[in-house]
């Protein structure tokens, strides 16, 4: 089971840019360099780094994660800005690479958040209901 500390590095991550993260959102356009921690994907979808340290390694912290208190939060508050902009081409507010982290983090977050709403919205809205498949295959 993963504990609060294996999560601390979204949370220092997020905190310096999280201000960023709601105007660029709230606008409809992402400009700045926050998708590997704010809408994480299972480990090994991403080959950077970066991708590396923030990817999520199983159930058990993606369910961490969303159930955290600032993270969960967060995540929640991200979709819903994401979701004001449901008639736009995600592909416009987000750039091609991070509309398919998007798609594989809501896939993640549809199976494995307490309450997986608005993440099938996102899903429906953006992506015509496609899930990704390699991030399905991962969770079994």
């Amino acid at each position: 089971m993963t504990d609060d500390t294996d999560l601390d590095r979204f949370v220092r991550a997020q905190d310096p840019v999280w201000d960023d993260v709601r105007r660029e959102l709230s606008s409809g356009r992402k400009t700045s360099h926050w998708m590997w921690f704010v809408f994480p994907q299972l480990r090994g979808l991403g080959r950077s780094e970066t991708a590396r340290f923030f990817g999520i390694s199983d159930r058990d912290e993606a369910e961490a994660y969303a159930r955290h208190p600032v993270l969960g939060s967060r995540l929640d508050e991200a979709t819903r800005l994401l979701l004001n902009h449901a008639d736009t081409p995600i592909q416009d507010i987000l750039g091609d690479t991070d509309a398919l982290k998007l798609r594989s983090s809501a896939t993640l977050f549809e199976r494995t958040a307490p309450a997986p709403g608005p993440f099938t919205r996102v899903l429906d809205s953006f992506y015509d209901g496609e899930r990704c498949p390699h991030t399905e295959e991962r969770l079994g």
